[in-house]
């Protein structure tokens, strides 16, 4: 099983490294299916993973000042509640173990797929979105609430099923700030998901649904695959890169619905 999850950490930092997304939307189906982990831990892992992975990235993007901290912050301010909301209600859910199982593979289904729509239509929701007013941070109310809103949503989204705060953020934030360059729309995303997935994380911990020594093993791996990843990116074609994934993700999200 170490052996495995190291490798598995690997082969999904090299993607992550390379397209930018996938973490989630990769590794938690990937427990579930090939190495037989409960949803439920798969989930509760995969948020750890990606919370300390993505720390480096945050740091990255931030030194470089590829983050608007303020719009991080707005969608921070409607995702973590949103977390321990959905935390809380998860718990106190009278339901047994299979049934929390279930809810958590439906909504990871859904997510997946959506995530791969993300994908496919990245440039066409880029272009729709440049047709529309600009919002700045602190432009008013309007765009306060709309930017919690969906970090409220992503909150929710990826406390249950792990994927979400990637390509479904970055999504989100064409739509909102157009105005913002990709590379700084990528850093915010990134910079929002540590905090995210942290809480959530950590609230699935406290419920013993976090494997640490499988946490371990995939972090071994991630590590220099992400490195790599990040080297090669720039020699792969990434819109073949983003076809292949999104089709990926579709396969794994039908199969997760048809199990």
């Amino acid at each position: 099983m170490d052996l495995l999850s190291t490798l598995s950490g690997f082969v999904v930092g090299v993607i992550v490294g390379a397209t930018g997304v996938g973490g989630g939307s990769l590794m938690t189906p990937l427990l579930v299916l090939v190495m037989g982990v409960s949803p439920a831990t798969a989930v509760g892992t995969d948020l750890l993973y990606a919370s300390l992975t993505k720390v480096g990235g945050a740091w990255a993007h931030g030194r470089r000042g590829d983050v608007d901290w303020r719009v991080a912050a707005m969608l921070a301010a409607g995702s973590v509640p949103a977390a321990g909301a959905t935390l809380i209600a998860l718990h106190l859910l009278p339901i047994g173990a299979e049934q929390y199982n279930q809810i958590i593979t439906g909504t990871l289904s859904v997510a997946l797929i959506l995530t791969a729509v993300a994908l496919l239509l990245k440039d066409r929701l880029r272009a729709i979105a440049l047709r529309r007013p600009v919002l700045r941070a602190g432009d008013g109310d309007r765009s306060r609430a709309a930017t919690v809103a969906v970090g409220a949503v992503l909150g929710v989204l990826v406390t249950v099923s792990s994927v979400g705060a990637g390509a479904l953020g970055v999504a989100a934030l064409f739509f909102l700030y157009p105005g913002l360059v990709a590379v700084r729309v990528v850093g915010t995303d990134i910079a929002h998901a540590v905090p995210l997935t942290l809480v959530a994380g950590l609230g699935h911990a406290s419920m013993g649904a976090v494997d640490w020594g499988l946490l371990g093993s995939l972090l071994l791996g991630s590590l220099p695959g992400v490195y790599l990843g990040s080297a090669v990116s720039r020699k792969l074609p990434e819109r073949l890169l983003r076809t292949l994934l999104a089709a990926m993700l579709v396969l794994v999200g039908g199969k997760l619905i048809a199990a």
